[in-house]
């Protein structure tokens, strides 16, 4: 993170908005934006942003596959295939 140029008050937002759009496009970092001196916002492009939600997805998929085999909500590989295999050739 290069704090100068990523972290930027709202008034910079207000006034360069089309500059901060294109530079979190060009240099895939995303802009902190602070109010009164606190950050209250980010500014990313949505590539950054697509990758980071189908990132929180995938984790997600892996805490809820962790909960199924706490449970013991799985079965093996071979009685799955079996299963399936009974199901797609009747």
């Amino acid at each position: 993170m290069h704090l100068e140029q990523d972290i930027q008050p709202i008034s910079y937002l207000k006034a360069k908005t089309a500059d901060v759009i294109n530079t979190v496009n060009k240099n895939r970092r995303a802009i902190i934006i602070t109010q009164n001196g606190e950050a209250k916002a980010v500014v990313q492009d949505i590539k950054s942003y697509e990758s980071l939600q189908n990132s929180l997805n995938f984790l997600k998929l892996i805490v809820q596959s962790e909960k199924e085999i706490e449970v013991g909500g799985v079965i093996e590989q071979s009685k799955m295939f079996d299963e399936l295999e009974q199901k797609l050739f009747k």
